[in-house]
Order: C-alpha cells, then structure tokens, then sequence
C-alpha cells in the first residue's frame, strides 16, 4: 500500500515560501491544485496553491504578502517534472494570470474522462482506487478567510494529498488502454491555450429563444438583455459580490423576454429577489421604459455580425468527420475523443489539410493519430473540398 503525506505546512510568508520551492526544485512529480473566493467576491482572486509531493504537503497562502506563485515558475514551467492536476482547465488561468505557465501536465480528469470512467471526480476516483473517502462539502466555500478553519484547511490539503499517487495509478490504466499519447496531447493543448481571465462577463450571450419572437421583439430583447448585464456589472463592482448574485442569467433572459412595467411584475420575474427590487428597481423600469420607446420609434440597431465567406462543406465535413469518429472509436474500443477530440475535429472541419505534410503540422494531433488515421482521413476530407 502506497504511504502519503501526514500534516501539512503553512506557507504565509516570504521566506517559508523561497524555502518550499527550493524543496520543490528537487522533486520530479508532484501535485497541485489552487482555491480561489470565486463564489463571493467581483473578480475572484488565488487565495491558496496547494503542492503535493510523495514527502510534503506545502499551502501557499497567495494571499500574504511575499507568497507569490512565480516563486514556483520554474518547477511549474520544466516539462520534466510532472504535475498532476484534476480539472486543470480551472486552474491553469489562474496561474497564468500570476505569471506561471504550467508544463508537463496529467490531468487525471481529462484522462479518466478518455478513458470512459462512468466517475470522474476527485472524490470518486480516490475512494474506487485508493480507499480515501475525500469530503466535497467546502467546494463553494470562501477561501479568502482568514484564518481558515481547520476544516478547510484540511480539505485543500487533501486536494493534493493523495493525487501524485492517485495520477501515477491514472496513468499507467492510460497505458494500458494505448492512449497515453492522447492523453498528454490533450494536456499539452490545455497548458498552450491557458491564459489570463477575461474580464468578468466578457462572454455574456443572452440564451433567447429564436421562434415565436418577431425580429423587432428579439432585438428588444436582445438589447435589454445587454443592457441589464451592463447594469449588473457596476452594481456586483460596487457590492464586490459575483455579478450572479446581483441580477442572475435567468432573470436576465424573463425580463428580457416579459419587460416588466411597475416593480409587482418585476418582483415575478423568475429569480428576481425582493431585495434586489427594492435595491435596483426604479432603475431596472427606467432602463426598460426608454428601450421600449426606442423599439417602437424604430431606434434600436442590431449589432453588425462580422462574417467570412461562407464554406458550403464545412458542415458536411464536420457530419462525416463525426460518423467517422464514432466507428474508428467502436472499432478501437475507445472513446470518441481519444481518437478526436473537440477542438481537433472543428479544426480539420474548418481548414482541412491537402496532404499528408498538412495534416502531420496540426498542433495536438499527434504521430500516433496521423499513423492510424492520416490516410483515411485525407481520403474523407478530400469528397468535401472547400466551397465558397
């Protein structure tokens, strides 16, 4: 039976912080793992850097002056040393964000998922391969507490405790099914395409329906929708709470949808709090009332949509490279992302290479894939060519 680390070290200030990645410099797999106040602050910050190893368990507490994470830039950044991660797409921005571009990571989330595990969380998977029982209920609590009850300062170190050995356990089921290369191509990806946070509600896309509105009633919508996330924005700054609590999606989409004309129907609107009315409401009606006035004054504009020429196969090419997938994967025996994942199949659907050179240069895709699959996939490509 495998031995793990008992206790774990404090890293809240300068010099314990050099101590410990210097201790690091020496070990060639370790674990990580990072907690932020995400569920209670604007723009959530990095309030701890768990690290594990077969010896030591180190919390850095990022919050402290002096505990910065570029001190472990270095061991994060050498592809030599293996870092286990479970769910690294959460993470990986983070430490971006702080300077720290990860390499040479195994994601036991990623894998297992490839691997067609029915579970895949952290806890799952330490109780069916280890025996641990890893209580989840601290997952949504604030870790910019200070101090941290003992509580959840034992929860974030088990995050790590156990994971070096869990990820080795991972990752020799990821050699035995023959996808280990996969695998760590799709980590690789994760680690490349990992970069600092968008600003908070960048992506914001009102999810509206498209039938049984008219184009006019849908740019209402649409544009109040904006607006109300605009509006949210500043209040959730002001009250550093996560724009959610403000003024949630949903609520967004039914008053979008259902504009309200007094704070009763405002109040109904679903996940309208009554405090929010009482907070927000003269300005939420005033914002409404001068939308409808645009809309039927014929003021409202949609937003121009920046398009491309279109290609008349993209589409075809995405179906069959797709059924394609789905057979290769039955006869593999394997998941269909093992033998294409997500972002490699768009790929291929939109810029689909000519020769075998081309397919051999797409980043991600790997010896192994252009071996088995190179030749036929060309072959497939080639009955959809691009039409504009």
């Amino acid at each position: 039976m495998p031995t793990f680390p008992t206790g774990a070290q404090d890293i809240q200030d300068a010099a314990s912080a050099q101590a410990a990645a210097q201790r690091l410099e020496d070990v060639a797999e370790l674990s990580v793992d990072v907690e932020t106040d995400a569920m209670h602050s604007f723009r959530a910050r990095l309030c701890f850097l768990q690290v594990g190893t077969d010896a030591d368990v180190f919390l850095f507490d990022t919050l402290q002056p002096g505990v910065t994470p570029s001190l472990l830039a270095r061991v994060m950044e050498d592809p030599a040393r293996t870092k286990f991660f479970h769910a690294a797409s959460g993470d990986l921005p983070f430490l971006a964000e702080a300077g720290v571009r990860v390499q040479g990571l195994f994601d036991t989330h990623r894998a297992a998922t490839l691997l067609g595990w029915p579970k895949v969380g952290l806890a799952d998977l330490a109780r069916e391969r280890l025996g641990v029982e890893l209580p989840k209920e601290h997952q949504q609590s604030d870790f910019a507490l200070r101090p941290l009850p003992p509580e959840m300062r034992d929860y974030i170190a088990n995050d790590v405790r156990y994971l070096v050995e869990l990820g080795r356990q991972v990752r020799e089921e990821c050699r035995a099914a023959d996808i280990l290369e996969e695998v760590q191509l799709d980590c690789q990806r994760m680690c490349d395409e990992a970069a600092a946070r968008p600003d908070v509600g960048a992506d914001f896309k009102p999810k509206l329906p498209k039938g049984g509105l008219s184009p006019a009633q849908l740019l209402l919508a649409n544009t109040l929708a904006q607006a109300l996330h605009k509006k949210r924005l500043a209040w959730a700054e002001a009250e550093n709470v996560p724009m959610g609590r403000t003024l949630s999606n949903m609520a967004i989409t039914d008053i979008a949808l259902k504009p309200p004309g007094n704070t009763k129907e405002l109040s109904k609107a679903a996940g309208v709090r009554g405090s929010f009315v009482r907070a927000h409401g003269d300005e939420v009606l005033a914002l409404v009332r001068e939308l409808l006035e645009k809309s039927r004054q014929g003021e409202l504009k949609p937003e121009a949509e920046e398009r491309g020429p279109r290609d008349l196969n993209r589409r075809k090419r995405e179906d069959a490279l797709k059924a394609w997938r789905s057979a290769q994967a039955t006869a593999r025996k394997v998941t269909p992302s093992v033998v294409m994942p997500n972002p490699l199949l768009d790929a291929l659907a939109s810029r689909p290479p000519a020769d075998l050179d081309a397919l051999s240069a797409l980043p991600y895709l790997g010896e192994k894939r252009v071996r088995l699959y190179g030749e036929g996939l060309l072959t497939l490509l080639a009955a959809f060519p691009l039409q504009t």
